[in-house]
């Protein structure tokens, strides 16, 4: 059986920046704006640094994820995360 996943169009990086921005900005996280799309997208990129940090610590899979996966896939696949050079322009 061949399991089919979505391919995302962004770097893993730029993907977390975006997620943390968006925590960081809008009310929906700790944020005061109604509506953030316009700020996440101008202010991403200030937190590429965050979100490099977040997947460094993703390099060491727990107990569980070891249990029922591959720890060479992973970290082969958060090693290529966190090289990626596909990040958007700043």
């Amino acid at each position: 059986m061949t399991e089919e996943f979505d391919r995302a169009a962004t770097a893993p990086v730029e993907r977390v920046a975006r997620v943390l921005a968006g925590h960081a900005l809008s009310r929906n996280g700790e944020g005061d704006l109604p509506s953030a799309v316009d700020a996440v997208e101008a202010l991403w990129p200030d937190y590429s640094a965050a979100a490099l940090a977040v997947l460094r610590t993703l390099r060491e899979p727990s107990g569980r994820m070891l249990a029922v996966g591959d720890a060479q896939i992973w970290d082969r696949m958060i090693h290529a995360a966190i090289e990626d050079e596909t990040i958007s322009d700043f």
